[in-house]
């Protein structure tokens, strides 16, 4: 019997209701000291019918911050602010993993303690602008990080996985990816180090290997999610063969237990794609939820073939909180507006309204 969407996922020992995981999205609504408020707890608890909510991304230290109003991993008051969110979806029925992330070189001096320069693997600038509380600005050229500085940073992701668990969440979702510090270390086109950490794909890993062996000695493996995005362009990131890279991660993450791979499949922006999927897919052994512009029957037949052991849904969870029960019987979706995405308030946030009219 083939797997459907809506058939229920064991991923490790937790049950999920279905295979639809709501996609973390930065929504820029926490905060000025990167703590939920309740418009937060209200828009993920709206959407606790997914098998798997991943929040948005939580830098893990005042240093790892590289947008405004985004909720933080690293502070009694923010994990409070969490409690109170895990408590409303857990409440709901649903699941929730946090998504720690550090944002590296994507990131502004404005933003950094004492005006710091961001860091990254190597002294590589980003084209485009940052986001800050000013405005958009220019990106500036990052500071390498010392071999020395490393091992503070892995302990940045340990404590912040102590916070998520003090938060109540199910589990955490290390952030491999979109051009933020882990994935600026893993793909050639943003790491020219000559230390440890640049040159080999095994070198090149050595910070996420790190950074997995320190969040595992808080959580066990099978509560622990990893997002990787071989190919995005997004954040002037670029490697010179995806493939071959890539392959060699998934083959080495695969004896780790992890509960799950999260892979944007392709460019974010554009959707192209030269990457086998199927044959990374095939070097991991564990789930693996497949991600990027996915409608409800590409969805579906990833599910049947075995390409894929869950999908994430974006822009249509943003839109429809209740998407799940949507997508089961082919109901009409709300359309999003992109104006509202990052506008801080509860218009295109949680004023989305779920079905009420007659089924389709």
């Amino acid at each position: 019997m083939t797997a459907d969407l809506f058939d229920t996922f064991q991923m490790g020992d937790l049950t999920l209701a279905n295979r639809m995981v709501m996609a973390p999205m930065t929504r820029n609504r926490a905060d000025g000291d990167g703590v939920v408020p309740p418009l937060m707890v209200r828009y993920y608890a709206q959407r606790a019918s997914a098998g798997l909510i991943v929040t948005e991304s939580a830098p893990v230290s005042p240093g790892a911050v590289g947008y405004p109003f985004t909720p933080g991993a690293f502070s009694d008051a923010q994990a409070a602010g969490w409690l109170r969110l895990t408590n409303a979806v857990h409440s709901a029925g649903g699941r929730v993993f946090i998504q720690l992330q550090h944002c590296g070189r994507i990131s502004h001096p404005s933003l950094q303690p004492g005006g710091a320069t961001p860091v990254a693997p190597s002294a590589i600038r980003p084209d485009g602008q940052a986001v800050t509380y000013a405005g958009t600005q220019d990106f500036v050229t990052p500071r390498a990080l010392e071999t020395g500085e490393i091992p503070a940073i892995v302990e940045e992701f340990r404590h912040a996985a102590e916070i998520a668990r003090r938060a109540g969440f199910d589990g955490v979702e290390v952030h491999g990816a979109n051009g933020y510090l882990i994935d600026q270390f893993l793909r050639d086109g943003s790491n020219r180090r000559t230390d440890a950490y640049g040159g080999s794909p095994a070198n090149r890993m050595r910070l996420l290997n790190e950074i997995l062996d320190a969040v595992a000695t808080v959580w066990p493996a099978g509560r622990i999610g990893l997002r990787l995005t071989p190919e995005n362009g997004f954040n002037s990131m670029a490697d010179s063969d995806p493939q071959a890279h890539f392959g060699y991660f998934f083959e080495r993450l695969g004896g780790r237990g992890l509960a799950y791979l999260h892979v944007l499949e392709g460019d974010m922006t554009t959707k192209a794609s030269a990457v086998d999927y199927r044959a990374l897919r095939a070097m991991f052994d564990g789930p693996y939820i497949a991600n990027n512009g996915y409608d409800l029957a590409r969805a579906r037949t990833a599910i049947a073939s075995g390409a894929a052991d869950l999908v994430a849904f974006g822009i249509p969870f943003l839109a429809n909180p209740d998407l799940v029960r949507r997508y089961r019987e082919d109901l009409p979706l709300n359309l999003a507006d992109p104006t509202t995405f990052y506008a801080g308030s509860e218009t295109g946030y949680t004023d989305y309204p779920v079905y009420h009219g007659a089924h389709g």
